[in-house]
């Protein structure tokens, strides 16, 4: 009767423990060296949605279009830890003046812990009016940087994109690899909602 009894208690304090040990729940603007491995920054004041749709806009001769849907629960690796966060996830399509395809990352799927061709969210400033992404850029990491977009209007965002520089080299980067940007690097540019 005492070893059924103590299998008994091993066996809930085992799942007690278990239980425990899932991470917490925070809102986004939570800064990660704040909290526990595997802790969930949620989309608690609902920063995210105004942003998502598909918009367009015309700039330098190419037609850009944005698809933004906001994805529950990603798992992020950080340094020490792996946080689940609720972001904003962009894809795009850039064509040319003539309508053919520049770039396409609209039916990429992406491995965990992938950066080239992500974009992301970051974090919301402004009461949620601003939203700052990071972009892992494209073949051998160009492009990589920072894009900001701002809530105008129900119907429209405006879009600055700063890239970040990198040097290349036959040993980063393979001779003949497309390293265009074809994102615009633009600051106030006018997206509308489709």
């Amino acid at each position: 009767m005492k070893k059924i009894s103590l299998k008994i208690v091993l066996t809930l304090s085992l799942i007690f423990a278990i239980l425990s040990c899932k991470g917490q729940t925070f809102p986004l603007r939570t800064a990660v060296e704040n909290v526990p491995n595997l802790s969930h920054f949620k989309d608690i004041n609902n920063e995210l949605s105004p942003f998502v749709g598909k918009y367009s806009a015309t700039y330098n001769g190419k037609q850009i279009t944005l698809f933004i849907i906001q994805e529950n629960n990603k798992l992020f690796n950080f340094i020490d830890k792996d946080i689940y966060i609720d972001v904003l996830s962009i894809k795009y399509i850039v064509k040319n003046s003539s309508g053919a395809t520049l770039q396409d990352t609209q039916s990429m799927t992406f491995p965990a812990h992938q950066l080239r061709h992500t974009i992301y969210s970051q974090w919301a400033e402004d009461n949620g009016n601003k939203l700052l992404f990071y972009y892992g850029g494209t073949n051998c990491g160009v492009g990589w940087g920072r894009i900001e977009l701002k809530k105008l209007n129900n119907t429209q965002i405006s879009w600055e994109y700063r890239p970040n520089d990198i040097i290349l080299d036959d040993s980063k980067c393979p001779p003949g690899t497309d390293i265009n940007i074809y994102l615009p690097e633009a600051k106030d540019l006018i997206f509308t909602k489709q």
